[in-house]
């Protein structure tokens, strides 16, 4: 489907097979002589696929188009190596472009694999993990075009700046267009659902970034998000008031849960309650194995602020209440 949300920004969903949020909202804003497509889809047929027709529709030729990633999750980038025209311009945060890169090494692997070992997650399933993430993204090393926060990129008659964002990775960024006062959000802010904060190996705090990153844009002016999944939200400090007190109801289950003993992330995921059907067990392997990262970024969280403690036990990291 293409939906034409403002002038000359057009919403193209881009559908996303295996995965539970099922369609990635990419943007195409026509310029005069250059146009920004921000995000991409999976590096799959069946999103190829998608951009293609969407772009014939729209009567555009691919060497005149510019990409804009708002984040290294392979529904976001996984295209972009595919579609990157040479005349092409491919935007990004260097941290998270960096990340695209490390993704096509298998070092990156062996520390993303150590790292989730280390908090209880079972060493037997994490190639099946592993594979299931490295078929989503680029197929090839690729020349990025930096961005940084304040930066302004202009395209038909939006002048549209850069905003760092981290969290929920630590490179996110979004666009905001101060006239407008319309932000094109990736997955910071979306309704309904709440955005995947994970832990990664190199990050201190993700969940602190991500509250950050709300209340620094609670404090803008702002009508219209235009985010990477569901619906366009009108009232984001409504929708922000949701997500943290979301964030602090699983502070207070977690904390709850380590009542009991000392546990890892992945004891501790076992007994939350997780908006799927099934006990812990029949949860998909791919699905506990983000719910651990996320309970991982809580718990850390909660280390930062002082209100648990851990230590190392044999091969896992144990959390404990002070």
């Amino acid at each position: 489907m293409i939906q034409e949300i403002l002038p000359d920004l057009f919403l193209l969903e881009i559908p996303l097979p295996g995965n539970p949020l099922k369609v990635l909202n990419s943007y195409l804003i026509k310029g005069a002589k250059r146009h920004l497509l921000i995000d991409t889809g999976f590096n799959r047929p069946e999103c190829l696929e998608a951009q293609i027709n969407h772009l014939e529709y729209l009567k555009l030729n691919w060497s005149d188009i510019d990409i804009f990633i708002t984040h290294f999750h392979g529904d976001h980038s996984g295209l972009a190596f595919t579609l990157a025209h040479a005349k092409s311009a491919v935007y990004c945060s260097k941290v998270d472009a960096d990340i695209i890169q490390t993704t096509m090494r298998p070092d990156y692997w062996q520390k993303t694999d150590l790292f989730y070992i280390s908090h209880g997650f079972p060493a037997r399933w994490l190639a099946e993990q592993r594979n299931t993430l490295t078929n989503y993204f680029a197929g090839d090393e690729m020349t990025f075009d930096y961005v940084i926060e304040g930066d302004v990129l202009i395209y038909g008659k939006y002048r549209l700046t850069c905003l760092s964002t981290p969290g929920h990775t630590p490179g996110h960024m979004c666009l905001y267009e101060p006239e407008q006062k319309f932000l094109l959000g990736g997955d910071l802010l979306l309704a309904n659902i709440s955005s995947n904060i994970t832990a990664r190996y190199n990050v201190k705090d993700a969940l602190g970034d991500y509250l950050n990153s709300l209340g620094k844009i609670d404090a803008m002016d702002i009508k219209l998000i235009i985010p990477g999944h569901r619906t366009l939200i009108y009232d984001h400090h409504q929708r922000i008031v949701e997500l943290m007190n979301h964030h602090k109801h699983r502070l207070d289950e977690i904390l709850t849960i380590l009542r009991q003993k000392p546990m890892n992330a992945y004891q501790v995921a076992s007994q939350m309650h997780w908006d799927v059907s099934g006990e812990w067990e029949q949860i998909p392997r791919f699905q506990q194995w983000f719910a651990t990262g996320e309970v991982v970024a809580h718990l850390e969280h909660l280390a930062n602020r002082r209100m648990v403690d851990k230590e190392h036990q044999d091969t896992c990291l144990m959390y404990r209440l002070i």
